[in-house]
């Protein structure tokens, strides 16, 4: 059936929706005495109500156990991380002992280029896209200073081609060929934070491996918002955050995926910590350590118990709703929102979308692009009941005036996110220009 600009067809397609129960597992902000409009799941997702109750349960036996609540109980604490492994998995693509939750992004990530970013013999240069989410510029500049090198010769970014705003999968793969013997590692974004594009993530993996370099690849936007396998894909590591997709609330933990191939490599460099010295000596407390299988041999100290009981609330969810059925949710329901902003365009061309036309080549994020006004427009959709993101356009090198063009980012979350929503939205958007050319 195909779609309908209309307010009943977006209702007859929540009426049809298997997922559709999972929204009322959700708190969502109010204005004026309704649900917001929440579109920034990509950038906080929202609280499970079942976060409360975790929360509560692990206080509860920390008042009753204290220090012995490592140890008993059905969750104890010293075992905590492995009660995450099995939903972890599911949501990445992985075996159970390739994940762990740890730390945060950033510092998983720098943990990772430890293990996997080691220049030597001509090899030293990283090859990412352009324009990544600065903590990734920020974390692969100090780590190619570290080893002694000047970023602007170790670091190779991809751009789109003139006049296009996403990359192409054909010029990743060429510009690896391209410095072959000299690239130690390619480090890609899943989806890129500002276009919302999908990379080709397992044709990347192949080319950095067939010039003799490491992939890894950061997953903030990725991880429970578009299908990984990263076991299959031959990754050599990621790393995740919690906080979106996953809704494991502010500053939630972060992810890892070692795969196999090195998590039961012992010689293997990286930063060592008592909690992921093998488990059965941890408690011998000598010198010599000695790794976890799998990914659990990165861990540097004991599980952040409380803020991992709200991420395993919310990682039940998604092994119950599964990653399967959320992606089909998620392409259709996207694929609504890009129907509704063309036909606005129909009338007057005043959006351009940067994100993929391929369902394949994106997630459940679609990146607005404003010519004029454009943060005037948001705050129109903030004052009525919309909660979405703004970010300036970094396309141009600063010449454009502040406040006039870039970009609204939308992402329909399926968990939570309804036809319904997706409908009123694009009607604020409709209504907004009317106003204008009135």
């Amino acid at each position: 059936m195909p779609y309908q600009p209309t307010r009943a067809y977006a209702r007859e397609q929540d009426r049809k929706d298997p997922l559709r129960h999972y929204r009322e597992q959700f708190y969502f902000p109010q204005h004026k005495g309704r649900d917001v409009l929440y579109f920034t799941g990509n950038s906080l997702g929202l609280q499970p109500k079942s976060a409360e109750d975790a929360l509560k349960h692990e206080l509860e036996h920390w008042k009753n156990h204290a220090v012995e609540g490592h140890f008993r109980g059905e969750m104890p604490w010293m075992e905590y991380h492995k009660f995450l492994q099995p939903q972890t998995a599911h949501v990445v693509g992985a075996k159970e002992e390739e994940v762990v939750v740890m730390n945060t992004l950033t510092t998983n990530l720098h943990l990772m280029m430890v293990s996997f970013y080691r220049p030597a013999s001509g090899r030293f240069k990283i090859i990412m896209e352009a324009g990544a989410f600065p903590s990734d510029q920020y974390a692969v500049e100090s780590q190619v200073r570290w080893h002694g090198y000047d970023p602007e010769q170790a670091i190779v970014e991809v751009a789109p081609r003139p006049g296009e705003d996403c990359l192409r999968t054909e010029d990743i793969i060429a510009t690896i060929e391209q410095h072959g013997k000299e690239v130690a590692l390619v480090m890609f974004g899943g989806v890129n934070y500002f276009t919302g594009q999908f990379f080709a993530l397992k044709a990347i993996a192949e080319a950095a491996h067939k010039v003799g370099a490491y992939a890894g690849f950061d997953l903030a936007h990725a991880a429970g918002n578009v299908p990984l396998e990263l076991h299959d894909w031959g990754a050599d590591f990621a790393v995740w955050c919690s906080y979106k997709y996953l809704n494991s609330g502010p500053g939630g933990p972060s992810g890892v995926f070692v795969h196999e191939r090195h998590g039961n490599n012992p010689e293997l460099p990286r930063f060592a910590g008592w909690w992921g010295h093998d488990e059965k000596e941890r408690f011998l407390m000598r010198k010599g350590f000695s790794p976890m299988k799998g990914a659990a041999g990165w861990q540097l100290s004991n599980a952040q118990v409380l803020s991992f009981a709200v991420h395993k609330a919310s990682l039940d969810i998604f092994e119950q709703a599964t990653m399967t059925a959320l992606r089909a949710k998620s392409e259709n329901l996207t694929g609504y929102l890009e129907f509704l902003v063309r036909e606005i365009n129909r009338e007057n061309e005043r959006f351009h979308i940067l994100t993929p036309e391929d369902p394949g080549a994106r997630g459940c994020q679609l990146s607005i692009y404003t010519h004029h006004e454009g943060k005037r427009l948001h705050n129109y959709l903030e004052a009525h009941g919309v909660i979405s993101d703004w970010r300036e356009d970094n396309l141009h090198g600063g010449e454009v005036e502040p406040g006039q063009a870039g970009v609204i980012r939308v992402a329909p979350v399926p968990l939570y996110n309804s036809f319904r929503d997706v409908f009123e939205f694009a009607a604020l958007l409709k209504e907004y220009g009317k106003r204008k050319e009135g």
